[in-house]
């Protein structure tokens, strides 16, 4: 029975090994094929390329050195053997040797090969900082890119070396106990062994290879007491990450000591085992480890004895280096700070000047947005809005922040019914056009106000969606095959769905020979038999953006909010990404990942139809992205070859702005005292939204900054004392034109009390009259939710403005803004409208802020619009009893009927 168990175990691995293979090699064609499609086979084969190229020396000295130990052990073995059975077999012996070695120099090879190669990329193209570190005055490349692969090496080799001395010692033990190998034995009359005679030879001969390893072994720690001095600068163990006052005078000197005391201690393991002197042997590591003993006894008494008593005397310079590096690899030592002195009052006069930035306050919250766009705009259940994007626009002239959104496939949401095969991938295979609202205008009945809508996407704008179709975005998912038998699915229209066939050039041809590499790389096989699929039709893969640029370059780091952008009747996504290190000396890590250096060189885009992806280097300072172009020369452009109306909506990216925001808390100060201290510690300022106290989000905002000529769009965060909640400072990141990236920092005098979110939220809710409304509102079986409290800089003063939604608690009712609450000083003001609000505040003529600033609420525009409102949704209404959508004819009447309930109580106001 064993015999033909072994035969089916060893059938069964044979066919694994197969398929695993044939598996490999289908994934290596399609990848192949894919990177070929993107004109991106040179960044496609630079990883192979680069294993290959290191792993056949790696593999072949590691064999070597292998098999050499391998065939002397063997040769051993059958030198000292007393049987001649065992040295006719020594061909045996040594193939199996070969076979070892082969196996573990694979293994050995592929783990470096695969964890290697970007750091010996790194090594090879290393480019200069020209910054040296202020210890060992090193430029700062060496830690960033030479010193990773530096410590790769030296890992593996501090265990590849005891494991070798553990195999000798193994089996040499093996062979000195091997009945073969003893000179004679003595039985008794009953066979019994009592006394055996042993070749001590062959202890000789394991304990001169022993020797000779010990001695690379203690070279090897005398090279890797020298990589741990650099080392240090990642040192944890003192008040702030990097080397300190006990790491430069006690452990940097025991690491020398140690590295020479380790080269001294190899030197002496030869010279006992030459000498046969057992006490130089043990000597060799005695005096290490004595040494390290010592070493940590008197890191310990300095630091309590010492250091400890005087902290700050003693820690003051490496305090200063902490704050100098963590600034730069934060990209925070370009950061200008100016005082904002809140001198000037704001009148009426101030605001007309200020026109624009009143123009573009947000009075909606993206999160309400997201629920109307997928409620008034997916028109069918399998579209989807799945985020809400920031951006800005010139509208008809005018310089206009917006909300905007794609309209995606959702294959989720389909009917169980409706998820064949064919409507997953071959007949719904892409999204269609977008929304877009200004942030500042809503409804009368409170919605968002769209200018970009409906299926095909319908304007008054000068903004043109000629290509709406989005076969890639967040939520493309699964492949689609197109250009098939069965046509897919545009959009709806009426009762009628229109079809399409894909036009762009994207796309794997589906061969013979590609269906059937096909069906085994996605395990379907009615990729092989469908009669849909025809000679002209193409496979699209990797269609989830994310999983895309992934796919190409997959050492950035990319932002988790891709934005969709209008260029030319165009529909583009672009994805903010980061070059970034763990490396950096003395920069304080941020986050989970221990990131401490970052920056965001490089934007990608991505043409929603057609697939095309471009990596545009955004900043040509940073030593990271020139390795990368020197390493992958085809794959980044100049940010100059972008298309001038793409360039128009790059922004600085909140990921980047909040890890900076956070990190300038406390390195804002660059007093050692104060920062030890913590005197003036920072913290990002609260609010209270949806009820619940929590930080305040950075806001995208269009605003004049302060000795400026004209607004702008800008990203910032308002700061408060850490243990305090006045405001005490904002920051702001620039991103028009050539201020693209400068980051300022407001500072408010010292003297004066400036309110922060939090107190403004806590007068909202001391209000009596605000309160009181509050209160009833939540009471009438609807909820009360605020809104972002936002804090608009205008002309050294502040302003705050935050919107209430009133949501009915029937099912699938959407967030509505009805009021809108302005704060300014200790006055506080609550009306249905922004424009109202600052009326009454500023007392401001009604031609004093622009018409679109807000909807005109004052009583015959309202009854207006109520009117025209009346008129559109009846009109829809009408058209759904026409396509026979009743479920769309009870919204519409719904709607209709709140619609002149308003008109009614207008007309009696």
């Amino acid at each position: 029975m064993k015999k033909p168990n072994i035969f089916l175990i060893s059938l069964i691995i044979l066919i694994f090994a197969i398929l695993g293979i044939i598996v490999s090699l289908v994934n290596f064609i399609v990848d192949f094929q894919w990177f070929s499609d993107l004109h991106y086979l040179d960044v496609f084969f630079k990883k192979f390329l680069t294993q290959f190229t290191m792993g056949v020396p790696i593999f072949i000295l590691v064999f070597m050195v292998l098999y050499f130990y391998a065939n002397k052990i063997i040769r051993d073995y059958v030198n000292f053997a007393q049987d001649i059975i065992v040295k006719k077999n020594v061909n045996i012996y040594s193939r199996v040797g070969i076979v070892i070695s082969l196996l573990t120099a694979l293994f050995i090879t592929l783990y470096a090969a695969t964890n290697w190669w970007n750091d010996l990329l790194f090594f090879i193209n290393s480019v200069n900082f020209n910054e040296t570190d202020p210890i060992f005055h090193k430029d700062i490349s060496f830690y960033m890119f030479k010193l990773p692969l530096l410590y790769d090496i030296y890992n593996l080799l501090i265990v590849f070396i005891p494991v070798m001395i553990v195999v000798i010692i193994i089996a040499y033990g093996l062979i000195y106990l091997s009945d073969k190998t003893r000179f004679y034995e003595i039985s008794d009359r009953d066979g019994n062994l009592f006394k055996a005679i042993y070749n001590k030879d062959i202890l000789i001969k394991a304990f001169k290879e022993i020797v000779l390893l010990g001695f690379i072994f203690f070279v090897l720690m005398g090279i890797g007491y020298y990589l741990k001095t650099f080392k240090l600068l990642y040192s944890t163990k003192g008040i702030v990450f990097g080397a300190t006052y006990t790491d430069i005078h006690v452990s940097l000197q025991f690491y020398r000591a140690l590295a020479i005391v380790s080269f001294v201690a190899a030197i002496l393991l030869l010279v006992g085992f030459y000498r046969k002197n057992i006490k130089y042997i043990v000597a060799a590591p005695a005096i290490i480890i004595i040494l390290a003993a010592i070493m940590v006894l008197t890191e310990t008494a300095v630091q309590n004895l010492i250091v400890s008593p005087n902290e700050l005397d003693k820690e003051k310079k490496y305090i200063n280096y902490n704050i100098e590096y963590t600034k730069k690899a934060f990209g925070l030592d370009r950061v200008t700070e100016k005082n904002y002195d809140m001198k000037k009052e704001l009148t009426p006069k101030v605001l007309e000047e200020n026109k624009a930035t009143i123009d573009n306050i947000m009075i909606n919250d993206y999160r309400p947005v997201k629920q109307a766009y997928n409620q008034l705009q997916a028109i069918r259940l399998y579209y989807k809005f799945n985020d809400i994007d920031i951006d800005r626009y010139t509208i008809n002239g005018k310089y206009r922040q917006v909300f905007l959104a794609a309209r995606e496939m959702d294959h989720e949401s389909l009917s169980p019914q409706a998820k064949t095969w064919i409507n997953l991938h071959l007949k719904y295979t892409h999204g269609y056009g977008v929304v877009m609202s200004l942030v500042n205008d809503v409804t009368p009945t409170g919605q968002p106000a769209m200018i970009i809508k409906n299926v095909p996407p319908s304007t008054n704008t000068d903004i043109k969606i000629d290509r709406p179709e989005i076969y890639f975005g967040e939520l493309t998912n699964n492949y689609a095959i197109v250009n098939t038998k069965t046509g897919e699915f545009d959009y709806p229209s009426g009762d009628k769905n229109v079809q399409t066939n894909y036009k762009g050039t994207t796309g794997i041809p589906m061969t013979f020979i590609n269906r059937i590499l096909f069906s085994i790389y996605t395990g379907d096989a009615r990729i092989l038999l469908s009669t849909d699929i025809t000679k002209d039709s193409k496979i699209l893969i990797y269609r989830n953006i994310e999983q895309r640029v992934s796919k190409i370059a997959p050492f950035l780091l990319y932002d988790d909010d891709p934005y969709i952008v209008i260029d030319n009747g165009k529909l583009y996504w672009i994805i903010d990404a980061y070059t970034y290190s763990t490396n950096y000396p003395y920069s304080q890590p941020y986050g989970s990942m221990g990131i401490n250096y970052i920056r965001n060189s490089v934007k990608v885009v991505i043409d929603a139809y057609n697939g095309d992806v471009k990596y545009y280097i955004s900043d040509n300072n940073d030593p990271l992205v020139k390795v990368y172009s020197k390493i992958f020369p085809t794959l980044f452009r100049d940010i100059k070859e972008m298309p001038y109306g793409l360039k128009q909506h790059i922004r600085y990216p909140q990921f980047l702005f909040d890890i900076q925001a956070e990190v300038y808390k406390n390195y804002h100060m660059t007093d050692p005292q104060v920062f030890y201290n913590k005197e003036d510690a920072w913290d990002i300022a609260k609010e209270k939204f949806e009820d619940k106290i929590e930080y305040q989000e950075s806001q995208y905002m269009i605003m004049k900054l302060p000795g400026e000529t004209k607004e702008e769009y800008i990203l910032m965060i308002p700061y408060t004392p850490a243990t305090k909640a006045n405001m005490v400072a904002w920051m702001a990141a620039r991103m028009d034109g050539k201020n693209y990236g400068k980051l300022i920092v407001y500072k408010f005098p010292k003297n004066t009390i400036i309110y922060g979110p939090l107190q403004i939220e806590n007068m909202i809710d001391q209000d009596p009259n605000i309160s009181k409304e509050l209160s009833l509102w939540n009471q009438q079986g609807s909820t009360v939710n605020r809104g972002n409290l936002l804090s608009i800089p205008i002309d050294d003063s502040m302003l705050y403005v935050e919107p209430l939604y009133i949501q009915s608690q029937n099912q699938n009712a959407l967030p509505e803004v009805k009021r809108v609450i302005v704060a300014y000083k200790d006055q506080i003001v609550m009306e249905d409208t922004l424009k109202n609000a600052l009326n009454k505040l500023f007392n401001l003529n009604a031609q004093q802020i622009s018409q679109q600033t807000v909807p005109s609420n004052t009583a015959n525009d309202t009854q207006k619009q109520l009117i025209e409102k009346a008129h559109e949704t009846y009109q829809n209404a009408m058209e759904a009893v026409k396509n026979g959508n009743w479920t769309d004819f009870g919204k519409y009447m719904d709607e209709l009927k709140q619609i002149l309930n308003e008109l009614n109580e207008s007309v009696k106001k």
